[in-house]
Parts: structure tokens; C-alpha cells; sequence
């Protein structure tokens, strides 16, 4: 709040935030963090001994719900490696929410779902950066997997028994370096045409934000020529 300037010192941030009902600062890293100021608060009665409790009582159930508080061999989730995590039964549950999170914006003549016996004698081309690059298709803050799990959209049409033609068309995200002729090559002797484009994180996190929304680099210019 102090960079936005809806304060202007730690000391009004703390005030705010417990009044607020903020209860957790991410201050990882910071030789001097905003809660810091509590004490003081406290002192000039800008906040209340009984806020506080009110405030730290859900951090301390949470914490102790999750065992931190137990010897490791109390607690369940000490025996927990990848194994349990990715399990068939959790990568399953994996796979569920991200086919009902899908979010279709268009869907011209019902082209989609794309099914496997529709695919059958079809000549498929997956283009783009994010078509076959297992390092970009994970997000900020997001646990990667062990690569053996990790199904890029050309791997995924490839197990459906699908005749696959690719070319990324550019290396990374940023796509600086944008091969045409190649793209256009596979595009041309397709049926079916999937373009794989973002972002990911190379091109924006947080605490580094982009002033648009338009696509990085050249994956416009892909996205146009695969079109036409």
C-alpha cells in the first residue's frame, strides 16, 4: 500500500492492514517488514490487543492443523513424496479439473471437441512455442512434475494415435526469432491446425508486469500467417 500511496509510512500500512483484516504480510526477504510497526500501533491504540488475537487466532488453528506443531512422526503429511502426489489417482483428479476449467470464448461450426476417431486419417499440424515446450506450459508459482508426466499438446495428440506435424515456429516465448517458411511448410499440408501461444513465465511473474496484453514477439504474426 506504501508503494501505491494509499500510505505513506509502514507504520499507517500496519494500521490499515489489521483494521482491514489482514493477518499475513509476504515479507520474505525484507530487513524491515510492515508488521514489524505492530507493537507501535499498539502503543498509540490505533489498533486493539483483542484485534490482534482476533487476527493471529486463524494463522496458529491453521498451523496446527497442518501438524507444524507435532513431532514429524505425529505428523501424516511427513510421509507424503512423489509417489502419493503423483499418483495415477491425483494425476487424474489433475487432468479432471483442467478439462472443466477450459475456457472456450468461440466455437465456430462446433469445430471442437476434437475427438480421437474424428482425428483418424487426419493430418494434424501443432504449432507454436508453447506446442512442445515442457518448461513454459507452468506458471508463477506452479510445482512442476516429474517430466514423465508432463504432457505438451503434441505429446497428448500423439498418444491419440493422431498423424502430428510440428515446428514451434519460435524457440521460446519471447519469440524474437519467428521462422515463416517453416511454419507455413506444415500449416499447408494440414487438415487441422493447433496454435500454442502465451506468455509463461519468461515474459511476465509477478513483480514483472507488461504495459499490454498483446502477444510477445512475433506470435502474432504466427498466429496471422497460420490463419491465411
Amino acid at each position: 500500500m506504501l508503494g501505491h500511496h494509499y500510505t505513506h509510512s509502514f507504520l499507517e500500512t500496519a494500521v490499515a492492514s489489521v483494521n482491514a483484516g489482514c493477518n499475513l504480510e509476504l515479507s520474505y526477504g525484507m530487513r524491515n517488514n510492515v508488521f514489524m510497526h505492530i507493537p507501535q500501533a499498539l502503543a498509540m491504540g490505533n489498533i486493539t490487543l483483542q484485534m490482534l488475537r482476533d487476527r493471529v487466532r486463524p494463522l496458529f488453528y491453521t498451523r496446527m492443523r497442518l501438524g507444524e506443531f507435532d513431532p514429524p512422526a505425529m505428523n501424516p503429511y511427513s510421509s507424503l513424496d512423489l509417489s502419493v502426489v503423483q499418483s495415477p489417482e491425483h494425476r487424474n483428479l489433475s487432468l479432471e479439473a483442467a478439462v472443466k476449467s477450459f475456457v472456450l470464448l468461440k466455437n465456430v461450426r462446433g469445430t471442437l471437441p476434437l475427438r480421437a476417431q474424428d482425428l483418424s486419417g487426419q493430418h494434424v499440424a501443432v504449432v507454436g512455442p508453447f506446442a512442445d515446450n515442457p518448461r513454459v506450459l507452468f506458471g508463477d508459482y506452479a510445482p512442476v512434475p516429474e517430466p514423465q508426466y508432463i504432457y505438451t499438446p503434441r505429446r497428448g495428440l500423439e498418444k491419440l494415435g493422431a498423424n502430428v506435424s510440428f515446428t514451434a515456429g519460435c524457440s521460446e516465448p519471447r519469440c524474437q526469432q519467428y521462422s515463416r517458411a517453416e511454419l507455413v511448410k506444415v500449416v499447408g499440408a494440414a487438415d487441422v491446425v493447433l496454435v500454442c501461444l502465451g506468455t509463461g513465465v519468461d515474459v511476465e511473474t509477478e513483480a514483472k508486469d507488461r504495459s499490454d496484453l498483446s502477444l510477445p514477439g512475433h506470435q502474432l504474426e504466427l498466429l496471422q500467417d497460420a490463419v491465411q
